[in-house]
């Protein structure tokens, strides 16, 4: 990082970083060899970038992995991982023992790298996550923590066919993240041969020119040319960096190098490849610290001013989730928002009025906005991503690879079910309660009315992992007061005696639709109990299985496909091998068109009509 007058120095240093690298690849063999698996060829492309950014300009305290000044390193190419655990060796923060560990039940060195290794910020090894997830913490650097961190991504060439990828470079280049510098290892082989544009560094680069980013073309061997080209990145100061390296995969060693089909697979002779790269090194290097820093103080503390809804009023749920957000960025200073360019649907808007500073517009990239997300709570931000709920379909992956990395995160997904009406299918979140509740460790919500929404929306705030909130479009009548308690893992019963003969268990908007029909039922002198699970993961046990006792017919009625949804929530509670209660399942079945939210109720079969003929059925057939 400090170039030396001394040409004797200048030489020895250089010299220095080719042993590094050597060391890098060496280790790279025994961590693979030991496990027996491991992709070392991947490894040993990327060794000499990654000797000369350890030794010369990554800043970061090993000892101190939350230092606000810490940089960033991700490694997007996540299979690369013995190169991660080797610099981490490298760096004194790995013992040799600890790195023969690599890939061994109860190790922290898993087969790609997570955050169970303090040092290493997020999950990753699906590719074409790492860069985007970078946008995000040179997001929350500049903008948010307000610290000089510089954030480097290595990635991989085969990654780059990722439409992912193309997100992250489109955005980094629009908001000028002059923090962030993306190294791309294009060693031309990828898991089954060449990639699509091998060693034509001349093809990235021009692509990524085309985004606004500032590009460097690199032999990825050369240390003094890689040497130089971080120099040039530092230096860049309006633009986002990529260093296009042209590497070998497998490189020093000739069984391997530049060779398909070597790919995901210990060296065969990992002694004799050893020896070939010139033996076993300890080198170690001490890394420059980090730049004095103080993160931006957040303010917190306090009970949000929730919005209050008059019991009777009819208000949609998204507005009192919008409402109810801006009310509680007033009070957290770590709350920020994040917009699929649907926010003045959403009601995400809301926060961008109130708290703009902290309202990021990701435009329609959901993959993009989902990944910024994750990579601002690395820093400790607590975010809220908000689209349609159909359209977080489109980044499953990363709320996938969110919950690996341990990730705290809200989403937020309105215009759920066939009750959005006109618009048809396509806009229609359907599968959305199933895809969150098969997250691990995720929280799924979905409130009935304005008051419920608000208050869980504060409630997320204060969760760990995944939380996902369902809203609705429409309006829908208020019918909890303003002081109602809605804990997460509740449910609310709506009407309940000794006598109930049947018990309906709806969510969200199929709760009004639940009491009609228990009012029709009450009429005909059949008493119905009501039950709003509002939180289907955790789903209210206790209370599902005194109704069961209690009346012994269940019918759940959900605005979603049957799979996954609250019909599969509610047999939770009936999978410790009790009885299970006589079940009927109302859940959207057809494919549907466009109609009035009225008539796509109907026509789905989950309007109070079809439960209440539910109800008979069930009291009327023999069991």
């Amino acid at each position: 990082m400090t170039k030396q007058n001394d040409p004797g120095a200048e030489t020895a240093r250089y010299d220095r970083l080719r042993e590094l690298g050597q060391q890098l690849r060496v280790d790279s063999v025994r961590a693979a060899d030991a496990a027996g698996s491991g992709h070392p060829t991947s490894s040993m492309s990327a060794a000499d970038l990654a000797a000369v950014l350890l030794s010369e300009y990554l800043r970061y305290d090993f000892a101190d992995p939350e230092n606000p000044g810490n940089d960033h390193l991700i490694f997007s190419k996540g299979h690369a991982s013995p190169l991660v655990y080797s610099m981490g060796k490298a760096a004194g923060a790995l013992t040799d023992e600890q790195l023969l560990t690599f890939r061994k039940n109860g190790s922290l060195l898993e087969g790609h790298p997570t955050p169970r290794i303090p040092w290493v910020d997020v999950a990753t090894g699906s590719l074409g996550q790492g860069l985007p997830i970078g946008v995000g913490l040179a997001l929350a650097g500049r903008d948010l923590d307000r610290v000089p961190y510089r954030v480097w991504v290595l990635c991989g060439d085969s990654e780059m066919a990722e439409g992912s990828m193309w997100e992250a470079f489109e955005h980094a280049g629009y908001e000028k993240l002059a923090n962030l510098t993306a190294i791309i290892d294009v060693n031309r082989l990828g898991q089954r041969g060449p990639t699509r544009h091998g060693w034509d560094l001349d093809a990235y680069a021009r692509r990524i020119r085309a985004f606004d980013w500032h590009t460097i073309e690199v032999d990825g061997h050369d240390v003094e040319a890689v040497d130089r080209a971080y120099a040039e990145a530092v230096a860049t100061t309006d633009k986002p960096t990529a260093i296009i390296a042209k590497t070998r995969k497998g490189q020093g060693v000739r069984e391997v190098a530049d060779q398909e089909g070597k790919h995901g697979k210990p060296l065969k002779d990992a002694a004799e490849a050893i020896q070939e790269l010139g033996g076993v090194r300890d080198l170690h290097v001490d890394v420059h610290p980090p730049r004095d820093a103080a993160s931006r103080l957040r303010s917190g503390g306090g009970e949000p001013e929730l919005p209050d809804y008059k019991v009777g009023d009819a208000v949609a749920t998204r507005n009192a989730f919008g409402e109810a957000l801006a009310a509680l960025g007033a009070v957290r200073g770590d709350v920020v928002a994040l917009d699929g360019e649907v926010g003045d649907s959403t009601r995400a808007a809301f926060f961008a009025d109130a708290h703009g500073d902290r309202y990021f517009e990701c435009y329609i990239a959901e993959q993009q906005m989902v990944a910024a997300a994750v990579g601002m709570q690395v820093r400790g931000w607590v975010p809220y991503a908000t689209t349609f709920a159909a359209f977080l379909s489109r980044a499953y992956d990363f709320v996938r690879m969110a919950a690996v990395s341990r990730a705290d995160l809200n989403l937020v997904g309105s215009h759920a079910g066939v009750a959005i009406g006109e618009d048809g299918p396509s806009q229609m979140g359907l599968e959305d309660l199933a895809a969150f509740r098969a997250v691990h460790g995720s929280t799924v919500l979905y409130p009935c009315d304005a008051n419920q929404a608000a208050r869980l929306t504060a409630a997320m705030a204060g969760e760990r992992g995944i939380r996902y909130l369902r809203t609705s479009r429409g309006e829908s009548p208020v019918i909890y007061g303003p002081g109602e308690d809605f804990p997460i893992g509740g449910s609310k019963t709506l009407r309940a005696t000794p006598e109930d003969r049947v018990t309906i268990v709806a969510a969200g908007i199929t709760v009004h639709e639940a009491l009609a029909a228990a009012d029709t039922l009450a009429g005909e002198g059949v008493p119905a109990r009501v039950i709003d699970l509002y939180s289907l993961k955790p789903v209210d046990l206790p209370t599902l299985r005194e109704a069961a006792e209690v009346t012994g017919r269940i019918i759940t009625v959900e605005d979603h496909h049957p799979e996954g949804g609250l019909g599969d929530a509610v047999l939770d509670a009936f999978t410790d091998g009790r009885p299970v209660p006589r079940l009927a399942r109302l859940a959207v079945r057809t494919m549907p068109g466009s109609a009035s939210p009225e008539e796509q109720l109907r026509a789905a079969g989950i309007d109070a009509q079809a439960i209440a003929a539910t109800a008979r059925g069930l009291l009327t057939e023999t069991p």
